[in-house]
């Protein structure tokens, strides 16, 4: 069955909580950009956050994974070739990808590790502050892919956030130089400011000899 869009990106269960400026100025912590953070590092921020504020939602995210799910609901079909684990996030990122029209590889939840999360802080001006712990969506790889599908995609978008992992760089390289040989077109997204200042080696890996469609905001494309 063809697909319009396949997308390979990260798999996080997304928590969102609304939050004030002086939060995040007391923890210190970079307001409107993705940080990447440890599970222990995590535990504190979500004490922290508990103990003055809710969580408002949870869903099934990763940045891709946000755009494919945005372009299933718009009548699009999609396919998003990600990495769980065999955990209770596990099961609910999946079974929350299903729902919203999207398709997974059969075989992108493993036994061993953790699902990725992401802590979404958002601020009165719709800013939103994240802080990523990856688990096991760090470690994608070609494993995951699923190359049948790909061949039957019209457009290829990589996820930009994939810079940090070199088997994920690895997984992009086996899908562009398949996309490239069935002609299809290929977008990438630098993501966000930081994947520019602190992972330059590794987009530039995965812009290769350059793509169709790139995506980016003023600050990224001047960093």
């Amino acid at each position: 069955m063809s697909v319009d869009l396949y997308a390979i990106g990260n798999a996080l269960v997304d928590s969102e909580y609304v939050v004030d400026d002086a939060f995040l100025q007391h923890h210190a912590i970079q307001k409107g950009q993705m940080t990447l953070i440890d599970a222990t590092q995590q535990h504190t921020l979500l004490s922290a956050l508990h103990q003055r504020f809710e969580c408002a939602k949870r869903a099934s995210g990763g940045s891709a994974a946000n755009s494919v799910i945005a372009f299933a609901a718009l009548g699009g079909s999609a396919f998003y070739a990600c990495k769980v684990a065999a955990d209770a996030n596990g099961d609910f990122y999946l079974h929350d990808l299903n729902a919203a029209g999207v398709k997974a590889p059969r075989h992108a939840q493993v036994a061993d590790g953790i699902t990725g999360t992401c802590v979404v802080m958002v601020t009165p001006d719709s800013e939103r502050t994240m802080h990523t712990f990856l688990g096991i969506t760090a470690e994608l790889s070609p494993q995951e892919l699923d190359l049948d599908a790909l061949t039957k995609a019209r457009f290829l978008y990589i996820e930009g956030y994939l810079a940090t992992s070199a088997s994920a760089r690895h997984a992009v390289s086996a899908a562009r130089a398949l996309a490239k040989a069935q002609n299809i077109c290929t977008a990438l997204t630098f993501s966000d400011p930081a994947m520019v200042q602190y992972a330059r080696d590794g987009l530039s890996e995965m812009l290769a000899d350059g793509v169709d469609i790139l995506f980016c905001n003023e600050t990224e494309a001047t960093l």
